[in-house]
């Protein structure tokens, strides 16, 4: 089954682009979910590519807990943006997520407080639009059983809301399903009282999801 999963972790659930505006200077944030550095720096190479003309592109990131974190103001006055790019991701509880901010100047200074202000702004607009998603340890079953019982079965994953990965009909019919490991030992007690012990289901392994 391989190494046991840890608690549920909370990180983007998608992508976004999001523009904001502050005297002139025109902020474009992009947050993305990255499982690893390498796909963080792969991604702030990408938009600084893309926008090689801007005056900026501020970017900061943190993967696995927070055992990684990383920023960079890129040429902003120091402590105006990267850093609180980075306590925005922070303070939204996310992890393993990738902010880069890309700003055109519109002529007028912003003044220190003005660009903390703008880029933290630019990245809580980001990670909102991303989406925000916890994921928790699932356990992965195979159940084998009789047609009958698997009327019986379906409503009850239905009403506990299982998460169904695969149903194969044949002689008999084998389900292949998962639950929160949380809930798992209360779902395994239901099915062997529904079936007076005589269907147990194998456990597969472990896996993140969410529901």
């Amino acid at each position: 089954m391989g190494e046991k999963l840890n608690d549920s972790f909370t990180t983007l659930a998608g992508n976004a682009r999001v523009e904001f505006e502050e005297k002139k200077s025109v902020f474009i944030g992009h947050a993305i979910r990255t499982d690893s550095e390498e796909e963080a720096l792969t991604f702030v190479k990408k938009i600084k590519k893309e926008y090689n003309d801007a005056t900026h592109n501020v970017f900061a990131y943190t993967i696995n807990k927070g055992i990684i974190a990383r920023y960079s103001d890129d040429g902003e006055p120091q402590g105006t943006s990267g850093m609180p790019t980075l306590d925005a991701i922070r303070k939204s509880g996310v992890d393993n997520a990738c902010v880069v901010i890309t700003r055109y100047f519109g002529g007028t200074l912003l003044g220190a407080g003005g660009l903390v202000r703008a880029y933290s702004h630019t990245a809580s607009l980001a990670l909102e639009a991303a989406g925000i998603v916890t994921y928790e340890p699932y356990s992965e079953y195979e159940l084998k059983c009789g047609y009958s019982e698997y009327q019986k079965y379906s409503a009850y994953f239905g009403d506990i809301g299982a998460v169904i990965d695969d149903t194969v009909f044949e002689a008999d019919v084998t389900v292949r399903f998962a639950v929160k490991r949380r809930e798992a030992d209360g779902v395994l007690k239901k099915i062997s009282e529904m079936s007076y012990g005589k269907d147990m289901p194998m456990l597969l392994g472990e896996r993140y999801d969410y529901r």
